[in-house]
């Protein structure tokens, strides 16, 4: 499969990522607080799917790692904001099948698969084992929000969620640059800016009302 074709893949789910991170950086910019606008849930489903597809074409572990968890959690957050059915039918039937296909794929002849995708000759081992880390606690940022939302009862982006987001980021980006993947250097490179952004602006209204 052409080269054009699988990096294609890969920019326009970082660019659907970013532009999540954007409007949800906008948002908060105007409202003067850290919000979890309805889109970048919306964003995050169409996003997350398409770097899934972007990993396996490129047979990289790491970046599969990722994304097969995070689907029912932003699909619960839009659930807890009420948006969820607004959805159509036929995008929430995408969704819920994913993982399912993802978990078919990985089945078929597995072996080869696993050797494929832990044994990537274009991947050192530990290099693989800092990028899974790396994804791992990427992942469990929304883990972790997910846990937070359901124990406040709404869909809220608290700043451990940043705080995770942050380190995460780091981790995978210099995964990135390690392997001159363009892909992930672009969304990881902008959202390192973000989520230190979105910290300084709970801080910043933490002190406020502290003040008050």
């Amino acid at each position: 499969m052409s080269n054009y074709f699988i990096f294609g893949v890969g920019f326009l789910a970082q660019g659907l990522f970013a532009a999540r991170l954007i409007v949800q950086w906008i948002k908060s910019e105007n409202a003067k607080k850290s919000l979890s606008p309805t889109i970048f849930w919306q964003l995050s489903i169409l996003a997350a799917w398409l770097l899934f597809v972007y990993g396996v074409l490129r047979d990289d572990f790491a970046i599969i790692l990722g994304q097969v968890i995070t689907y029912f959690i932003y699909i619960r957050n839009l659930q807890l904001k009420g948006n969820w059915k607004e959805l159509p039918l036929i995008s929430r039937f995408v969704c819920l099948v994913s993982p399912l296909i993802a978990f078919v794929y990985m089945a078929i002849n597995y072996e080869s698969k696993l050797h494929l995708l832990f044994y990537n000759q274009d991947i050192p081992l530990w290099l693989l084992i800092w990028g899974s880390m790396g994804q791992i606690i990427f992942t469990f940022r929304f883990i972790y929000q997910w846990l937070y939302s359901e124990k406040k009862g709404e869909s809220l982006l608290p700043i451990g969620f940043w705080l995770i987001s942050l380190l995460g980021a780091a981790m995978i980006l210099s995964y990135a640059i390690y392997r001159k993947d363009p892909v992930l250097m672009m969304g990881q490179g902008l959202g390192v800016v973000i989520y230190a952004r979105n910290i300084h602006l709970i801080r910043k209204n933490k002190s406020q009302e502290d003040s008050d």
